[in-house]
């Protein structure tokens, strides 16, 4: 049974899970909690980014730490060689632990090795899981588990934990995912030169690398004469559509010299189609052309006024939000009804 105690370890696994948002494409964002019988917490991890070791592991790993005092495991760099490193040191320190999960344990073996299988090996005795794995390739771990004893509980803040997976839900159902960012000044203007912080920058940098799509105006493009590249995380820089009745641009500016990227100016957002992991970036005009098809907003807010005039922003719903650098970062959904 699921009790309030389970709902609060659940809400940190979700607040770390939100923390990478964005930056797991094709992978489900995902966040994990080890706690002990009194409910305290001994590891908390995410899924960083796709191919790197899935929450549960980063929670174990932690969690071997806090047990063992043994840091030795911080050499293992891959999901693989942290897997063997705690299926030969576990030491049976986990055997009375609790794992909260905010998506169902993977119980197959791709760019890394089974989490069910390891959490049987390290015998856990309670696993709670948020969303059950619907995928046909990496489903059964919550009933694995459950057939080799383990006490495992299922829907715990159910809908907070489905809600998370919205990107991936829909990149699985081969359609895009599509977000737009905005850089925004406490009183809520978003032109007149950089507004955000460098931890904001390369943050927006690293949801370009994974992007595969990135929207812009054509003002933009005229305005800032802007790169758009990944260049602050050594990334790949996403394709570019130009969103623009007028065709004509100065193909000179850096934007159109970057390798390896497609640059479409169309009048039609058609394009999109073709592309899963969309951003947006713009401002008011963009904002009220998209927002028939926006449903999510990632805003970077910084702590210092400016002048001009302030955005009109849809009704939304603030998600989840985190310092970076001096700036907040907060994701929003547009509020559909009421």
């Amino acid at each position: 049974m699921v009790v309030p105690a389970d709902e609060a370890l659940m809400h940190l696994a979700l607040q770390s899970a939100w923390e990478y948002q964005g930056l797991c494409y094709p992978n489900p964002a995902v966040g994990a909690v080890v706690s002990d019988p009194c409910g305290k917490i001994v590891g908390l991890g995410a899924h960083h980014a796709s191919g790197q070791p899935h929450a549960e592991v980063e929670a174990l790993k932690i969690a071997y730490i806090a047990l063992s005092n043994d840091k030795s495991i911080l050499a293992c760099q891959t999901s693989e060689q942290i897997h063997h490193f705690l299926q030969i040191h576990h030491n049976n320190l986990f055997h009375n632990l609790s794992l909260h999960v905010t998506l169902e344990p993977c119980h197959h073996y791709g760019k890394t090795p089974p989490c069910s299988q390891l959490i049987h090996t390290l015998g856990l005795k309670r696993v709670v899981i948020g969303s059950k794995d619907e995928s046909l390739k990496a489903s059964g771990g919550g009933v694995f588990l459950q057939q080799n004893g383990v006490n495992v509980e299922w829907g715990c803040l159910k809908e907070e934990c489905d809600m998370l997976l919205k990107p991936f839900l829909t990149w699985q159902a081969h359609q895009p995912f599509i977000f737009f960012k905005l850089a925004m000044s406490r009183n809520g203007v978003v032109t007149g030169g950089r507004i955000s912080c460098e931890a904001s920058h390369i943050r927006v940098h690293a949801l370009r690398n994974v992007c595969d799509l990135l929207v812009i105006g054509g003002n933009t493009v005229r305005i800032d004469r802007p790169t758009l590249d990944a260049r602050l995380c050594d990334g790949k820089a996403p394709d570019i559509l130009i969103y623009s009745n007028q065709k004509n641009f100065d193909t000179t500016i850096p934007l159109f010299s970057v390798c390896n990227r497609t640059v479409w100016v169309e009048n039609s957002l058609n394009k999109v189609q073709q592309y899963r992991n969309v951003m947006v970036e713009g401002g008011q005009g963009m904002l009220d052309a998209l927002s028939p098809m926006i449903e999510w907003y990632l805003i970077f807010q910084s702590p210092h006024e400016k002048e001009g005039v302030a955005l009109t922003l849809p009704k939304m719903e603030k998600v989840f939000s985190m310092p970076m650098g001096q700036d907040t970062m907060s994701w929003y959904r547009k509020v559909i009804h009421g």
